[in-house]
């Protein structure tokens, strides 16, 4: 945000007037204009389109787009609730609130395709599979996905531990003998949660690999990281939509499971058994 800010700053001498009514109004109002089309920007001000656009290229930005997404990359973090239900309800307006929704999630899912890095996908299968023992931490709403990661993981290995994220002093009381051979998985989108953050640091610290799914390189959880999953998180409103990083724990999930693919269908060959006997399963009509 600072570096933002110092780039508007040190270019005011030589803004037209209008681009420094946009410049007004990205110091005052940077939650809102995060999250508005060049074009909305424009009306919003009283200038053209095409004046927002040479404001950014003023700028050092490739174009409009490459602010926007550098400026809702840097202040995600910052809204608050109420902040956030004024931004999403300024983005669907009148507009069908289900298709806006399921639409942002699918460009999550595309925009988390093109920017995943595949060596640190494969660095950070490679370091699951070696771990003695496999620590996965998700806070507030990134609990869901610690519990789902968990779930799956502890039907492929004997060793994993869902950490319990009910007080800061307990996470450290769980993870107090991790080391260089165990993996510690951090999982948080904004607001980055401080517990997940700290338990991060702690287990690097204590020499073990920390493998970190975030919604950016400019997450605070990268600085503890070796191995870094990039899903993005849009904002639904109030509610954090975790699609994009739900999908990249199903093909986690899949890609380490297909790296131990024998040791794997024993196991579900073993698990069918139990279930079978057990009635975990409710069969449908006909089946036998």
């Amino acid at each position: 945000m600072n570096d933002l800010m110092n780039r508007i700053q040190s270019n005011l001498n030589d803004f037209s007037k209008g681009q420094r009514l946009i410049a007004r109004y990205i110091t005052e109002h940077y939650d809102k204009a995060a999250f508005m089309t060049a074009s909305k920007l424009g009306a919003k001000v009283g200038v053209s389109e095409s004046t927002v656009v040479r404001f950014a290229t003023e700028l050092g930005y490739d174009g409009y787009p490459h602010l926007q997404k550098t400026l809702q990359e840097m202040i995600r973090n910052r809204l608050t609730t109420v902040q956030r239900m004024e931004v999403s309800n300024d983005r669907i307006g009148d507009k069908d609130v289900f298709d806006s929704v399921l639409s942002a999630d699918m460009d999550g899912i595309r925009n988390t395709m093109d920017e995943l890095d595949r060596d640190a996908v494969r660095a950070a299968i490679d370091s699951i599979t070696k771990a003695r023992r496999i620590f996965i931490l998700g806070v507030r709403s990134s609990t869901a996905l610690a519990s789902f990661l968990s779930f799956y993981f502890s039907l492929l290995f004997d060793n994993v531990q869902l950490v319990s994220s009910s007080a800061i002093g307990e996470i450290h009381e769980q993870i107090m003998r991790i080391n260089q051979d165990d993996v510690f998985i951090g999982i948080s989108f904004p607001r980055y949660s401080k517990r997940t953050l700290k338990a991060m640091k702690y287990s690097k610290d204590h020499g073990a690999t920390v493998i970190a799914l975030t919604d950016s390189q400019l997450s605070p959880l990268v600085r503890y990281a070796d191995h870094v999953l990039i899903a993005k998180s849009n904002m639904a409103s109030f509610v954090d939509s975790l699609v994009a990083p739900l999908s990249v724990i199903n093909a986690l999930i899949v890609a380490v499971g297909m790296s131990r693919q024998a040791e794997v269908e024993e196991t579900f060959s073993k698990l069918e058994s139990i279930w079978e006997e057990f009635q975990v399963y409710e069969k449908l009509e006909g089946e036998t």
